[in-house]
């Protein structure tokens, strides 16, 4: 990941400190952005390997960046990270693009934000539908055609579980470990 350029793009500032102060240092050149229309500004002037978005802004929110990103195709390998505190929302709002670009909730963790980061990079790397538009009625030919396509992003998804259930298991062998030291 070096050198890259990494873009936040969140109306609070303290967020876009603590993102700033979490990534390994050398390894990103960052850029802000206060708000949505600010950002959308950035992300078509610099083109940056990666983009951190908040998804409730002032003037131009997440869900709208992510439809101009989406709307144009050399916007749409961007990888990125979508922001919240308030999942359920996003969920509601958005629930079938998850395979577009990574989720992380606030307050996050350094590495909560780096497994983001590597996600939304994975995610980027697989190949995606058209644009964002209005579902359609599926017949037994188109739904076929979109499970195939749905496929790659069910095995990034399926990767990011299995790391998820490895991290875990080395985290409760640790606990268990230490809780039978205390017994001793």
């Amino acid at each position: 990941m070096a050198n890259q350029k990494i873009l936040v793009i969140d109306d609070g500032k303290t967020i876009r400190m603590q993102v700033r102060d979490m990534l390994p240092q050398g390894s990103f050149e960052f850029l802000e952005a206060k708000d949505g229309v600010e950002g959308l500004d950035l992300i078509r002037k610099i083109r940056p390997n990666i983009v951190l978005l908040d998804f409730f802004m002032p003037r131009m929110n997440g869900w709208e960046v992510l439809e101009q990103m989406q709307a144009q195709p050399e916007l749409q390998s961007i990888p990125l990270v979508l922001m919240s505190g308030r999942k359920e929302e996003v969920v509601e709002k958005v629930p079938d693009l998850f395979d577009r670009f990574e989720f992380i909730e606030k307050p996050f963790g350094q590495k909560a934000l780096i497994g983001a980061l590597r996600a939304a990079i994975a995610k980027s790397r697989t190949p995606k539908p058209a644009a964002i538009a209005t579902p359609k009625p599926t017949t037994p030919a188109t739904a076929a055609t979109t499970s195939n396509s749905a496929i790659p992003a069910l095995n990034v998804k399926l990767d990011q579980m299995q790391a998820d259930i490895d991290s875990l298991k080395k985290q409760l062998v640790q606990i268990t470990g230490f809780i039978k030291q205390k017994l001793k």
